[in-house]
């Protein structure tokens, strides 16, 4: 599938590249926020996968993203936090199983 074949992928890479650029937080402030959100919006697994390589690369760990789950908790409510919690660990779940095969992979 070349480019061309994936419009939303494009769109969403070329909207978050746009924010990324036009934002005045430090990369991890970002990254911060942006998990808030997507614990508020109740977002699926895949938009957790698709910042977790960014929210690595500017240093955030588990114990931030447990910080800013119980931060929020307060303002979105415990089935948001509990929705959140279930959706970061199917992405981590992916992204492991991601990785392990890319590592099989490279390996036969």
């Amino acid at each position: 599938m070349t480019d061309e074949e994936n419009p939303v992928i494009d769109t969403l890479a070329e909207i978050t590249t746009a924010s990324i650029n036009h934002c005045n937080l430090a990369p991890r402030e970002l990254m911060l926020a942006r998990i808030a959100v997507l614990a508020a919006v109740d977002a699926p697994p895949a938009s957790y996968l698709l910042n977790a390589g960014e929210a690595l690369d500017v240093g955030i760990t588990l114990e931030d993203v447990q910080g800013i789950l119980i931060a929020v908790a307060p303002i979105i409510g415990t089935p948001r936090i509990v929705a959140a919690a279930g959706h970061l660990a199917e992405a981590l779940g992916f992204a492991i199983g991601l990785e392990a095969q890319a590592e099989a992979t490279d390996e036969g």
